[in-house]
């Protein structure tokens, strides 16, 4: 299914804060299994502006939410050279919280395309997925909703192990700068974005 048919199935009035309540039962729920999962990881690459992780609630919301969050992964989607770094751990979060909100069949959809357009990656199975996912994937960028990770406090205590920025989706919004940012990684003119908008 294309990411519009996708978009159009999302059921109405679905809000950040019903995903987020569904992201913080679900890892509860998880946290026993996941303690018992055999941990597998991934050497982490040279950390990169260029490689992002987006936090469950925040895919949750692209797909169930047509708002800021849409508007910032189409912006991430349309640079091919922006690597979206997520674990199966992470994905399979999103995918709950969707099934959640909206139907199983919402979430199957889902979960094949967000498979064609992440980096795998694997960490520790008791890690939070989406730090997990940062740190293994040399990400320097993550997006999420949760207020003890975009925190100054938080920021600053993570800062001391991994240059990381964590941001609200609003917020990386007005701060992604894609020319400023290719050229100054790539070390050459920003062509604009190089791939069609999510269709």
């Amino acid at each position: 299914m294309s990411w519009r048919g996708l978009f159009e199935r999302a059921p109405e009035n679905v809000s950040v804060a019903e995903i987020r309540s569904a992201l913080v039962e679900c890892r509860t729920e998880g946290e026993a299994e996941n303690d018992r999962e055999e941990s597998t990881t991934t050497s982490p690459p040279e950390p990169s502006p260029t490689r992002i992780v987006v936090d469950a609630d925040v895919l949750a919301a692209d797909c169930c939410v047509d708002g800021v969050s849409r508007a910032v992964l189409d912006a991430l989607y349309r640079h091919s050279w922006m690597t979206l770094v997520a674990s199966d751990q992470l994905l399979d979060d999103a995918a709950r919280v969707i099934e959640t909100v909206a139907t199983q069949s919402l979430a199957d959809e889902w979960r094949t395309n967000i498979e064609t357009w992440r980096q795998p990656v694997d960490h520790p199975s008791g890690d939070q997925p989406a730090l997990g996912s940062a740190y293994r994937g040399g990400a320097m960028h993550l997006l999420s909703f949760d207020d003890g990770l975009t925190s100054s406090t938080a920021g600053a205590t993570l800062n001391n192990y991994v240059p990381i920025s964590v941001r609200q989706p609003d917020a990386f919004r007005l701060l992604f700068d894609p020319k400023s940012l290719y050229e100054s990684t790539v070390d050459e003119s920003y062509p604009g974005p190089d791939r069609e908008p999510r269709e």
